[in-house]
């Protein structure tokens, strides 16, 4: 029996927040305690990481490990790892020399709380911290496995990945961008860390299918693109206060987007064909496809 959406939708809320807290408490514990030397770096690096964000690429991990078969406690690290990545990258781009951005999850950027150089330390020491977490995770138990997931999590984070992207993106200031061109940029900048977050949760698993870890891998370079379109409607449609950081900022540093390039219609169109992109790899599948399912929808309408 199919159940009504309401409660689907309240089941996957319910799980989402489980979720959110336990990579919450995953990160305290790994992160470096504050008392510890040098303590002002560890205490920011914590203040970058802990207590905010939706934790998507987490909810990706955990949604494709268990879509994969792998237990929870399997998953945690691989979690814990590419939300520290993505706490790295942030604190990077708010830095002067890129973005020079003073409001990131709703409180000051981290430059702005403990000064530009502690910021560029903290993160190096936090993109360090990723690989050194999954190097030493004692649940996965395969060399191999391991191997896998740092090489997905080493890609996704360099010159072809996120450090990639936003290279282009830099040099593109003042100049327009095709939609081919800004699609490539977002796949490297945007979409590599989201489609990592989900393999890293997807070889989490002892022996996951290839059939599913092909699916996953679809449904994310579909829903890691969705979710920077649904980002560029975001910035020109809400207020800093419900984002949290800055808003009108691609407007401001005169950037290509996708509501730039195509008008705010058509962006909105767009994302709605990821959408539906991101579904049809889930097709051949039944529910224990949900979460990732659900997942889809809460990145695309999501409303901050």
């Amino acid at each position: 029996m199919i159940e009504p959406v309401n409660e689907q939708t309240n089941a996957f809320n319910a799980w989402a927040h489980n979720m959110q807290m336990r990579v919450e408490d995953v990160l305290n514990t790994h992160l470096p305690p504050s008392n510890t030397s040098p303590m002002r770096l560890h205490e920011a690096m914590r203040y970058a990481t802990l207590g905010g964000g939706k934790r998507v690429r987490a909810l990706l991990a955990y949604a494709a490990g268990e879509f994969c078969g792998a237990g929870l406690n399997k998953i945690d690290v691989p979690a814990a790892a590419v939300e520290i990545i993505h706490a790295f990258s942030l604190v990077h781009d708010d830095l002067p020399c890129m973005d020079n951005d003073d409001l990131r999850r709703g409180k000051p950027t981290t430059h702005k709380q403990y000064g530009d150089a502690l910021a560029l330390l903290v993160g190096d020491a936090l993109q360090s911290l990723a690989f050194q977490l999954i190097s030493q995770d004692k649940q996965l138990k395969s060399a191999t496995q391991k191997l896998q997931m740092l090489h997905i999590l080493a890609l996704a984070s360099g010159s072809r990945g996120m450090a990639g992207g936003q290279a282009i993106d830099i040099e593109s200031i003042g100049i327009p961008l095709s939609r081919a061109e800004l699609e490539h940029m977002h796949i490297q900048k945007t979409g590599a860390l989201i489609r990592a977050g989900a393999l890293l949760g997807a070889y989490s698993a002892d022996k996951p299918k290839d059939d599913k870890i092909k699916a996953v891998d679809h449904f994310a370079k579909s829903i890691g693109l969705a979710f920077q379109v649904v980002d560029d409607i975001l910035d020109a449609e809400a207020n800093t206060q419900a984002l949290g950081k800055t808003a009108g900022k691609d407007q401001l540093h005169n950037k290509s987007t996708y509501v730039t390039i195509l008008g705010l219609s058509a962006a909105k169109q767009l994302a709605s064909e990821l959408h539906a992109n991101a579904m049809a790899a889930l097709s051949f599948y039944g529910r224990e496809a949900d979460l990732l399912r659900h997942l889809a929808n809460f990145i695309i309408h999501r409303s901050f």
